[in-house]
């Protein structure tokens, strides 16, 4: 209690310190000759001896900036930027008193280029147009951190703690360096592994496709895009690191990443090799491979879970074992011409151990399935990716992005599992002793071509997408399901099933736009789908006489095609002004569906055709250029499976037999979206709010009845009315006095939803509400301490309507707090200390943990290496007990998961640029 008592204390003492030295300056920016505000200047102050910053700020929308800065007796610059105008700058001898500027007039650039180059200095935050630019050698970060680090003292940028970025609210899906992928476009790699230092410029902007690039249209899509430029000092050399560690039974960890860079060309190798359930290639220094949420190099669940370009590994389900292999090209071959090609392997190892207890409700009263599994897993993944585009003249461009992926799984799995009813009478059991194997050849390409015309406005564009997949699974069946009611025969397998599935999609896109004025144009454009779908299965049984698997088992093979062609003629209008942007597409979509299945030589076929609305609109309003609404509408729809909509039965699984229903219709509802965003960069605060849905006028859902030994029995029906939502809102601030950095965030997340099934023949009704609020507060002091504590609690409730129980509900509550200190000189030291409280999960399963991971390092030999020892799980409790509540189940699961383990490593660190060996620099203190 007297440490907290007196870090208070301090940190109070420092407030009212600061505030009693220091100033309030002010002023008007102003266009000299229309004498209308200038919103979004950068208006700054630095060192006339070295161009240090001191601080900055940004005008509103009236021109006005008004902010406070510590008492400054040295001599300053006042420096006011804004693109296509001159460079507004006072020569001050010191800042000591509140001072009020008036009004500053600002000429216009001689040269009326679209932006103002500064010679001396570039100004911390630059908006131009769509693109939001910020300085990077602005921004103070230590000398070794990486680019995440960076990303996080940006004002308006949020980094949460599953790795998801948002700047100004909006969503980021795609950061590239110099505008190119680095290794895949979400760009986590590059986050986590380029160090901050060499980048030059944070570009954020809109993100569009390729198609909306080449033609200069409106963003349709609501999330951002960061672009990070390489310095031009740093954009030729050599860089990367290379780490090893052992551990405690027997854990260990292996990784390197080296990248060579000269101006256009990069060639980037990364590999790793692990058990602790981490990818391997993380910089930062604290809790890199430590999982738990925190370790975000590439994309990282809450639950520790990670994945590489779709491929996922870990998540608390078990110890994975995982090896990876990356290479990433890119260069300009000629003039006009951009290329990208990366390459991955990855394979892992997954054994785990899994208990569950499934809780089914049902009129004629619930039943309980307890089940237990040992799994063990080996897969892989090879994947090409490439982009080529050519810019054939200064109207006309093409490119193509190929991907190729080979995957294989293998997959053992050894289980039983009993069921009771309410009294406690045995319904089923069942043993099964299971091997799969997956192998997929999957080929995807999109060929996009434009073409503009001198005319603004006018563009033809032409896009060709392909998907083609082929896969094949062989699975060894050998299982025993005894029933315990009723008169059904026992069923006993052994058997093997080899299933093939071929499928090809291909869509091609033609639309031309007709500008009208310079704010409006009508587009026409034209959509061709075709999507064939062949899926058979083969089974055999095990032959005593012959010992093979070669008796065919007719009753589980099957065969099912399905071939959709879609047309959609359709015409739109698109405005687009400086304040308001707004896309509004219709037309008709002709689908025509045709099935057909083979099974115990009755051949079934089935045609439909449908005549549905095209409708998609979009656009956003912007009241500043800080504060911006966005809407979205859309009216899609799915079609139903071969297997869901032909009246054929499957008898694959032994406790659930699934017969199509014929008299399907297809899914159709309408999508909505709404955000409000906000940011004051003069107060680095910001807040917004969203809201959203699908909403069905009719839906596809299951229908089930059980017998007395509770085996399914399930098709499926036609529902409509249900719908499932969301809404939320975010608040953030960031205060920094001197060397202190304070930083607020609150956020909320709360999702509704109306559900609809059928249960033993009758309709039922459930809706759910989720609510989950969280707060996070930072505090940092200089570059020696960072406090950061985080709380969460998640809110989920079903109400049932004509079910056998009134409602079902279950909350969890999360707590954590990180804490890393970069004092003594060289040193590091971090604890990641957290909190789970799960309520309302069943008898046996542990409700709570507390889940502690520490680390300490030491730099030397001119910090080009690291030693560190860390402990993964401090007091041995971690665990993975969850409760899932859906409309008709209650499921409590536990999972094998990674417990406490001591490692010790070492990573060397290498820096060439232009020849030149990076030296040592010395932190910064305050």
């Amino acid at each position: 209690m007297p440490k907290t008592f007196y870090s208070i204390v301090a940190v109070l003492f420092c407030t009212i310190s600061f505030a009693q030295n220091s100033i309030n300056l002010k002023g008007k920016i102003i266009d000299d000759v229309t004498k209308l505000p200038i919103e979004s200047a950068t208006v700054y102050l630095s060192s006339t001896k070295d161009s240090t910053l001191i601080d900055y700020t940004i005008t509103d929308k009236f021109g006005k900036f008004d902010f406070k800065i510590k008492k400054n007796d040295k001599p300053v610059y006042l420096k006011v930027s804004f693109v296509t105008y001159d460079e507004y700058k006072i020569n001050l001898d010191n800042v000591a008193a509140d001072r009020d500027f008036g009004t500053i007039a600002m000429k216009v650039a001689i040269n009326n280029l679209d932006e103002v180059i500064i010679k001396k200095e570039t100004p911390p935050i630059r908006i131009k147009k769509d693109t939001l630019e910020f300085n990077a050698a602005s921004f103070k970060v230590r000398p070794d951190a990486n680019v995440e680090s960076l990303l996080k003292q940006l004002p308006g940028v949020e980094i949460d703690t599953e790795g998801k970025i948002t700047v100004n609210g909006k969503e980021v899906n795609q950061i590239l360096v110099n505008g190119k992928p680095f290794f895949d476009k979400d760009g986590k790699i590059a986050l986590q592994n380029l160090p901050s230092d060499i980048i030059n410029k944070v570009q954020v902007s809109d993100t569009k496709t390729k198609k909306e690039e080449q033609t200069g249209a409106a963003a349709s899509a609501n999330t951002a895009s960061i672009n990070l430029t390489i310095d031009e000092n740093k954009n030729k050399g050599f860089f990367g690191k290379f780490m090893g560690g052992t551990g405690s039974d027997k854990r260990y960890e292996a990784s390197t990443l080296v990248n060579y860079f000269k101006n256009k060309q990069k060639i980037s190798v990364l590999a790793s090799s692990n058990n602790i359930n981490a990818t391997g290639f993380s910089m930062d220094e604290v809790f890199d491979n430590m999982g738990g949420g925190r370790n975000r190099s590439v994309w990282v669940g809450d639950n520790g879970s990670f994945g590489i370009n779709g491929r996922n590994f870990g998540g608390n389900k078990g110890i994975t074992e995982s090896n990876l292999v990356g290479i990433n090209y890119s260069d300009d071959w000629f003039k006009d011409a951009e290329t990208s090609l990366s390459y991955f392997y990855s394979g892992a190892n997954s054994k785990n151990t899994n208990r569950t207890s499934l809780t089914n409700f049902l009129p004629s009263g619930n039943f309980t399935t307890n089940s237990n599994s040992n799994t063990i897993e080996d897969r892989y993944v090879h994947n090409v990716s490439s982009l080529f585009e050519y810019k054939i003249d200064s109207l006309t461009t093409i490119s193509i992005e190929p991907n190729f992926t080979k995957s294989n799984n293998k997959n053992r799995n050894l289980s039983s599992q009993t069921s009771f009813d309410a009294t406690n009478a045995l319904l089923n059991e069942s043993n099964s002793n299971n091997f799969y194997e997956n192998d997929n050849d999957t080929f995807n390409n999109t060929l996009s071509f434009s073409k503009s015309f001198k005319r603004k406005g006018k563009s033809l564009s032409l896009v060709f997408e392909n998907e083609n997949a082929n896969t094949n699974e062989n699975e060894i069946v050998k299982s025993n399901t005894i029933f315990y009611q009723g008169t059904d025969p026992d069923d006993v397998r052994d058997q093997t099933n080899n299933s093939r599935n071929r499928s090809e999609n291909y869509r091609t896109e033609i639309e031309y736009f007709q500008p009208i004025t310079d704010s409006l144009q009508v587009k026409l454009g034209v959509e061709y789908k075709i999507d064939r779908n062949k899926d058979r299965r083969n089974s055999f049984d095990f032959d005593t006489t012959t010992g093979t698997y070669s008796t065919v088992n007719n009753e589980l093979s099957n065969a099912f095609n399905s071939l959709e062609r879609t047309v959609t003629p359709n015409t739109g209008m698109a405005y687009n002004s400086k304040k308001m942007n707004l896309n509004i597409n219709v037309g008709t979509t002709l689908i025509n569906y045709d099935n057909d299945s083979d099974y115990l030589n009755v051949k079934t076929t089935l045609e439909k055709e449908y005549v549905l609305p095209y409708i998609n609109a979009y656009g956003g309003y912007r009241f500043s250029k800080s504060k911006n609404i966005w809407v979205n509408y859309n009216y899609s729809y799915t079609l139903p499976t071969a297997r869901q909509i032909l009246p054929v039965e499957d008898l694959a699984n032994p406790l659930n037999t699934i017969i199509g229903n014929s008299n399907l219709d297809l899914n159709q509802n309408h999508g909505i979206y709404f955000s409000y965003r906000d940011f004051d960069y003069a107060t680095r605060s910001g807040y917004g709010t969203y809201a959203g849905g699908n909403f069905y006028d009719n839906q596809i859902v299951s229908s089930t009845t059980f017998d007395a030994n509770r085996k399914r029995t399930t098709s499926y029906e036609n529902v409509s009315g249900t719908y499932n939502s969301w809404i939320g809102f975010y608040w953030n601030k960031s205060i920094k006095k001197e060397a202190h950095k304070y930083r607020f965030e609150l956020r909320s997340n709360n999702n509704f939803g109306l559900s609809k099934g059928f249960t033993d023949g009758e309709l039922f009704s459930a809706k759910t509400l989720s609510f989950s609020p969280r707060a996070n507060f930072t505090y940092e002091y200089g570059e020696l301490l960072t406090v950061n504590p985080s709380y969460s609690y998640t809110y989920n409730k079903t109400d049932f309507t004509n079910y056998v129980i009134a409602s079902a509900s279950n909350f969890t509550h999360k707590l954590n707090l990180q804490v890393t200190s970069f004092w003594p000189k060289n040193w590091t030291f971090g604890n990641d200390f957290g909190y789970t409280y799960n309520s309302n999960i069943a008898s046996g399963f542990k409700k709570d943990f507390y889940l502690w991971n520490t680390s300490l390092s030491y730099s030397f030999f001119q910090k080009k290496l690291m030693a560190k020892v860390k402990v993964y799980d401090m007091l041995n409790q971690n665990q993975n007990a969850t409760r899932s509540i859906t409309a008709t189940s209650i499921r409590d699961e536990e999972n094998v998961v990674l417990k406490r383990y001591v490692m010790f490593s070492l990573t060397y660190k290498l820096e060439k640029f232009a020849g030149k060996e990076k030296k040592s620099g010395g932190m910064m203190w305050f």
